[in-house]
């Protein structure tokens, strides 16, 4: 389950703009979710490999050049639908433990 959730907002945080994969791990750690870089590149990778990302180099006046990642059209499907799916689970969620 973690995994799922995990993936989701990642995209929710790719679908907001293009980002370099240190922005991601901000984003993840100000929500309070932490996550190391050697769980984030395999998943980005496989995300990748997938279709569901695209990605694009830029140059950076800081070290070596940097990769931004976006959402491919199949990736907002995809993110569309894990957003489906998320709000059906917090429903259910919510229905069995609302005290009534």
């Amino acid at each position: 389950m973690r995994k799922g959730i995990l993936e989701y907002c990642i995209l929710s945080i790719i679908n907001q703009k293009e980002v370099y994969t240190s922005d991601i791990l901000e984003s993840l750690k100000a929500a309070d979710l932490l996550v190391v870089e050697g769980t984030l590149y395999p998943l980005l990778t496989r995300l990748k490999n997938n279709g569901i990302l695209t990605y694009r180099w830029e140059e950076s006046p800081s070290g070596p050049p940097r990769k931004y990642f976006g959402l491919t059209p199949t990736g907002k499907d995809l993110l569309q639908q894990l957003q489906d799916e998320w709000k059906a689970i917090s429903d259910s969620i919510g229905r069995v433990t609302t005290d009534e």
